[in-house]
């Protein structure tokens, strides 16, 4: 079984993530994509983002039509900061011995994962999906095999489509009363407007 891992605050999630998310999907013909939502994301220690629970309701709304596409609640189960190596080592506790994980990241995340905590330990334990990020340099695998051994082996550079969509523009739009239809799913959209989110 291949299993796709796609962490992020999803605060809101968006049409972006979900097309990610597919087309990695296609690209590598992956059972499964798993959404999973951060508890406290260790990067982002000064940001303030929206409680738990509605991030986990609208993610869980945003895949609820696509079979391929589950939702893991483990770092929101987690007390205390999230990191993305006790993620992924609680989540092959859960998963058949023989899944094999590939871990989603855009290139702005890849630049930084010397920065994660045990990021060898990440690249040992499932191989990396790199997707394009608008804006952002394309990394440079050899510059990083340098600081994490073994990382240019066991990284896919994948040429997909991408949108250029971000959750703080979709904040930004709702804040100042401006619309965000088609950027994020009617569901999604709708929940927003129920519970006066990013007012």
């Amino acid at each position: 079984m291949k299993i796709g891992l796609l962490g992020g605050t999803f605060d809101p999630i968006h049409i972006g993530h979900l097309i990610i998310a597919e087309e990695v999907r296609l690209c590598l013909k992956l059972d499964h994509v798993f959404f999973i939502p951060a508890g406290q994301p260790w990067l982002k220690g000064n940001s303030v983002i929206s409680e738990a629970r509605h991030r986990v309701t609208m993610t869980s709304l945003a895949i609820a039509s696509n079979s391929y596409f589950k939702l893991s609640t483990v770092e929101i189960d987690h007390p205390g900061p999230s990191y993305t190596v006790n993620t992924i080592k609680t989540l092959q506790t859960q998963f058949n011995s023989a899944a094999r994980l590939f871990l989603i990241l855009g290139w702005d995340s890849l630049n930084e994962l010397p920065l994660w905590k045990e990021p060898d330990k990440v690249v040992s334990i499932c191989q990396l999906a790199v997707v394009p990020r608008l804006n952002y340099p394309k990394p440079d695998l050899k510059s990083l095999d340098k600081t994490i051994s073994g990382i240019a082996s066991n990284t896919l550079m994948l040429d997909i489509m991408t949108i250029d969509i971000s959750s703080s523009e979709i904040r930004r739009r709702v804040a100042e009363g401006v619309s965000i239809r088609y950027l994020v799913p009617q569901e999604v959209e709708k929940y927003i407007a129920k519970n006066r989110l990013y007012r």
